[in-house]
């Protein structure tokens, strides 16, 4: 590991680098060396739209190698137009992998082009070329038109190995959550960075290669690959629900625990969860032939569904959707049209659209029509009422090219409901819409997402494993005491796991000491658990004080919609509830050796930051 790409799109000059071990070794890669490489070069302050913000498209140590477990995944690293906040975006299927065959271990992507460009990478060589004949192409098309054109160089079978990251018409349109699209159905989804390639008139990336990542220490990994694969077997969530059913197997199970977001999260119950069920959907428009096809590369657990819909209006086929897709165009909705949901997910899918923020951000719409805060006659006649199956397919082509109502949707919910005098109706933290679990439901999950660096999200620490899952170990939901620390443990954990960069469905099986050994193998590293903990804890904070440098004075860090703090939950399994942060942020902070949410010299100090110390402190920012 170690080769980049370096892109100055105003220039056009590409050039190779490389980084110094030692900070591989404190930064993994991924997310980790995207926040170390954003905190050395992007401005905290600048435009997430403008010149000056970069992009770092990128792979781990173990991405591609055969055998370690859920390693078919890339991220990208920028500071995100939805948030303002440094932020990582991760996705699976075959695009990282080949990014590593290719000879590269991420692609640093700086300034803007004057026309459109894609990036063509094989077999260690890349260059620029010309995208204007692609701008303003679905996901889907850009996808197939690349393949073609350079199957006149590598030959037709060849070309059909070639994996592309692309934008679609949201992205070029500056959509503030849209997505990078990979492999057509995998996205690289949150927080906007389909909108940064966009701002930078890149279409695509295009990857080809046939260099095999190589192992340090072959006697360790034959033996670190032979106990995870006997834990993955071992673990029912990862042997049978999720390879049977996919992510979709939530949906009835979150229900059933009162903590399914329904009608824009005033709920935590809804009446047609079955409609739009996982074994709804496996028995009705599952092709499960297609579905092991779409399974991320080097994949032992295939979650991966795809799916068909046979009939009018909402006819097509492609991936997904996921769980949290289902809910977004569903319950977030009140819709239990399965079909409708279907349609919705293949439209974000081609157009190019994260389905959280864009589903969310429909409910906060319907909430602020319901509240009478939003003019009808911008709708044009659109019918807009809760349950409406039509709506959510006609409102994500509507935002994906800023059309009528959707110019303001696809500014999110925050934005939207701030336009019309009511930013509590957005279900956000940092501008990011939250996902499919309800923070009233399970407390640690609500700190999680309080506390979460990117915004709103569900996968900085998963919450609803220990709580509703019960893995490791089942515990109380409802209660405060000790989910401060579980929550910490998560997150510098889960920090690791999307540096090396692996599918977080493996920590169902796995944990530190596992992920320490793989690395250790991988790289020839002597990594221990005690120091994956130390790594995640360093990224963590390094986050932390990017947005600090970002927000600067005046800002609440830690803190979610009134409606969580102050709304009792009205019916269903976790009826009565509300959320009770401050019983658990200050234990949060003294375990992270924050004050007021920022880190403090001593503990940045301890992790090896005292340039971002004194960084925060010439902008004073430092507290204590």
């Amino acid at each position: 590991m170690g080769k980049f790409l370096r892109v100055n799109l105003w220039s056009g000059k590409l050039r190779d680098e490389t980084l110094p071990e030692s900070v591989l070794r404190k930064w993994i890669g991924g997310r980790g060396l995207g926040v170390y490489l954003a905190l050395k070069e992007i401005d905290p302050k600048a435009d997430p739209l403008g010149p000056r913000n970069k992009i770092y498209l990128l792979t781990g140590p173990a991405t591609g190698v055969a055998g370690v477990a859920e390693s078919g995944r890339w991220c990208s690293v920028t500071k995100a137009p939805l948030t303002d906040t440094i932020h990582d975006s991760q996705s699976g299927g075959k695009f990282g992998p080949e990014l590593k065959f290719a000879g590269y271990d991420g692609v640093f992507i700086e300034d803007v082009s004057e026309k459109p460009v894609y990036i063509w990478i094989h077999n260690g060589k890349a260059e620029l070329r010309d995208a204007s004949h692609l701008w303003g192409l679905d996901v889907h098309s850009t996808t197939d038109k690349i393949q073609e054109e350079l199957a006149a160089e590598v030959g037709a079978k060849e070309a059909k190995r070639i994996k592309v990251a692309a934008i679609g018409p949201a992205g070029e349109r500056l959509v503030k959550f849209a997505a990078i699209m990979n492999d057509k159905n995998r996205a690289a989804g949150r927080g906007g960075h389909g909108a940064v390639l966009g701002s930078k008139k890149v279409k695509a990336i295009a990857v080809l290669g046939h260099q095999v990542p190589k192992v340090a220490r072959m006697d360790l990994f034959k033996e670190v690959v032979k106990e995870t694969i006997k834990k993955h077997k071992e673990n029912p969530v990862t042997s049978e629900g999720l390879p049977q059913l996919g992510t979709a197997i939530l949906v009835n199970i979150i229900n059933q625990n009162g903590l399914l977001p329904t009608r824009n999260f005033q709920t935590g119950y809804f009446e047609g969860a079955e409609k739009i069920s996982g074994e709804t959907l496996a028995e009705t428009y599952l092709d499960k032939k297609k579905s092991i096809e779409e399974a991320c590369w080097g994949c032992s657990i295939t979650c991966a569904r795809y799916s068909r819909v046979g009939k009018s209006p909402f006819s097509g086929e492609g991936g997904g959707p996921e769980y949290e897709t289902i809910w977004a165009f569903g319950a977030q909705t009140g819709n239990d049209n399965l079909e409708s949901i279907i349609k919705a997910n293949f439209l974000a899918n081609e157009l190019g659209l994260d389905t959280i923020s864009m589903g969310n951000t429909i409910g906060t719409l319907l909430e602020l029509i319901e509240k009478g805060k939003f003019p009808k006659e911008k709708l044009r006649g659109l019918k807009a009422e809760w349950g409406t199956p039509e709506l959510v397919v006609e409102l994500t082509w509507r935002t994906a090219f800023r059309s009528g109502v959707g110019d303001e949707l696809a500014e999110g919910s925050y934005r939207l409901a701030s336009k019309y005098g009511a930013p509590e109706l957005s279900m956000s933290v940092r501008k990011q819409e939250l996902p499919a679990y309800d923070p009233r439901g399970a407390q640690g999950h609500a700190l999680a997402y309080a506390t979460s660096n990117r915004g709103g999200c569900h996968l900085r620490a998963y919450m609803i494993s220990p709580e509703v899952l019960g893995v490791p170990m089942l515990v109380d939901r409802f209660e405060t005491k000790g989910k401060p620390a579980l929550v910490k443990e998560f997150q510098d954990v889960f920090g690791v796991i999307d540096s090396m960069v692996l599918c977080k469905f493996s920590s169902f099986a796995l944990w530190d000491e596992d992920y320490a050994k793989i690395l250790s193998a991988v790289t020839g590293w002597d990594i221990t658990k005690e120091e994956v903990h130390t790594i995640g804890d360093r990224i963590y904070n390094a986050e932390r004080a990017f947005n600090v440098l970002s927000f600067g004075d005046g800002v609440e860090y830690d803190t979610l919609p009134p409606r969580f703090l102050e709304e009792p939950m009205p019916e269903g399994a976790s009826k009565g509830q509300v959320v009770k942060l401050n019983e658990m942020l200050p234990e949060y902070y003294k375990l992270r050796g924050w004050i007021d949410g920022r880190p403090t010299r001593a503990k940045l100090e301890e992790l090896g930051l005292k340039w971002v110390a004194d960084r925060l402190e010439e902008e004073g920012l430092l507290p204590g």
